[in-house]
């Protein structure tokens, strides 16, 4: 184990955060949380229990309906977002450290992504300024004054996935928080110790009681979350399978959600493009956090004549790829982050193999590897957009690479899934990227790479999801839109309250 790997930097995993102190759990179970290149116990947290849901759901609730967050200004809260923000960032290399530990992310690009948290916080703080959450409108049916208030949905549940953990908290509890809702994060049992950071920071700065509230919990008891009535708004990101489950329960009781769910995303390669230059950037994004990425693009639509070169090309570009320690200065990829995901990837591999497309490279566990959860980046060739490993989401290093006769029938293959999070059209000409843009059924598309950019909206369409995180679209899942009519003018309403 790495000496970067061996002690996790949080100071009460035994603990959990509710009502702004660390209390004690219900039980004495833990989760273990391994290191997923040693196979080794790198921290041991605290097991919730349904005692556990209820303590920390009565906390929020106490914030919200009767404490002072809601009641503060926009611009009151934008300042705590600040100070959230500032000592963040001050935990940036124990965050960047737990991550990589837990999902095997390369540690220069967790380095990366911790050091920008603290601008997910002061982007929603800004929004204090900016975001019109009140407007005045004339009424038609009456009234003298109308207006268009936008408050707090209420008590939310952050349910978080195992990769890319602290941002995707920072995307959902910053809207939230700047919105005045109070939130409960309910943080994945393969990957908390970033969440704990989070409480940490949220304890120093002195953040009101109950406003943030963190838990560790397995799928069984983090059901009780969905299912409480007490709770007004699930946002969650992860499988589609429990994407679907969320989202029947919480229509059973008319629960606001978001739900950022998965994907099988498309690189459309039209007929302008270089393939060598396409594949040498498809591979090296394919490899970002091991695949284990919900928008990685892993069905690779190539012009039939252009098949072979293209598989050619991805294969001599993963043959180059180093998969090792993710710690490691010289790694290109590290290890899936669990041994349930290294099994599910494998199966998949398996079954493209019987379903009768071409394993071009990779797709075992590599040879100078006797420990980790750790696999070859993989190639499929000839894959037919009607099999499994093109149908459903891998989640690992993963590409198939299937074959059109020209680009209708191209963007047809990349619209035939249930899927629609993200795509990206390779060409030469923006005008042609543009007009194919329109075509794809997807939340994202980008033109010549793999893109994403939570500072203007990301989401899916179809069975990847509902709402939009990030950017100004993110904030409006958390805010319900009230009208008011008044008879007269009133004073001092403008500003945002």
């Amino acid at each position: 184990m790495s000496e970067l790997a061996t002690k996790a930097p949080v100071n009460h995993p035994d603990r959990f955060f509710i009502g702004g102190e660390w209390t004690a759990p219900s039980s004495s179970e833990k989760l273990d949380v391994i290191d997923s290149d040693s196979e080794e116990v790198f921290l041991s947290v605290a097991k919730a229990q349904a005692a556990d849901i209820e303590r920390a759901i009565a906390s929020a609730r106490r914030a919200f309906d009767n404490g002072p967050w809601p009641r503060m200004s926009h611009a009151e809260r934008a300042e705590w977002l600040r100070r959230i923000a500032a000592e963040i960032s001050m935990r940036a290399s124990d965050i960047a450290r737990i991550s990589t530990v837990e999902s095997g992310i390369l540690h220069r690009h967790a380095q990366g992504s911790a050091a920008a948290l603290g601008s997910a916080y002061e982007y929603y703080a800004g929004l204090a300024d900016t975001f019109p959450f009140i407007e005045r409108h004339e009424p038609r049916a009456g009234g003298k004054v109308g207006l268009l208030m936008r408050e707090p949905v209420g008590v939310v549940a952050a349910i978080i996935p195992w990769n890319a953990a602290p941002m995707l908290t920072a995307y959902k509890c910053a809207p939230a928080l700047l919105a005045g809702c109070t939130v409960i994060i309910k943080a994945s049992p393969e990957a908390p110790g970033t969440s704990y950071v989070l409480a940490e920071v949220c304890e120093k700065i002195g953040l009101p009681p109950g406003v943030i509230n963190v838990l560790t919990a397995d799928r069984d008891v983090s059901e009780l979350l969905v299912r409480h009535p007490g709770v007004d708004k699930i946002t969650f990101t992860g499988s589609t399978a429990a994407g679907r489950k969320i989202a029947s329960i919480c229509g059973e009781r008319i629960a606001r959600c978001t739900l950022e769910l998965g994907g099988k995303s498309a690189a459309v390669i039209l007929d302008d493009y270089d393939i060598a230059t396409a594949a040498q950037n498809i591979a090296g994004n394919a490899v970002l956090l091991t695949g284990q990425v919900c928008a990685s693009l892993t069905r690779i639509i190539v012009p039939k004549r252009s098949h072979d070169d293209m598989v050619e090309a991805l294969v001599a570009s993963f043959e180059k790829i180093r998969v090792g320690n993710p710690f490691g200065p010289d790694t290109d990829m590290g290890p899936l982050a669990m041994a349930r995901q290294r099994d599910r990837v494998e199966s998949y591999i398996a079954t493209g193999i019987a379903e009768g497309a071409r394993l071009a490279t990779g797709g075992r566990r590599p040879s100078h590897l006797n420990r980790g959860f750790y696999i070859e980046p993989t190639v499929f060739a000839n894959v037919g957009n009607d099999q499994t490993i093109a149908r459903e989401e891998i989640f690992g290093p993963v590409l198939s690479v299937i074959p059109a006769t020209d680009e209708a029938e191209a963007m047809a293959i990349a619209n035939d899934t249930i899927f629609g999070l993200n795509a990206s059209v390779f060409t030469n000409d923006t005008d042609r990227a543009l007009a194919a843009s329109r075509e794809l059924r997807s939340g994202t598309v980008g033109h010549n790479s793999f893109r994403g950019d939570f500072s203007i909206a990301f989401g899916g369409f179809k069975q990847s999801g509902i709402g939009r995180e990030g950017g100004v679209e993110g904030l409006l899942p958390f805010l319900e839109v009230k009208t008011v009519i008044l008879d007269a003018e009133p004073s001092g309403i403008y500003a945002p309250v």
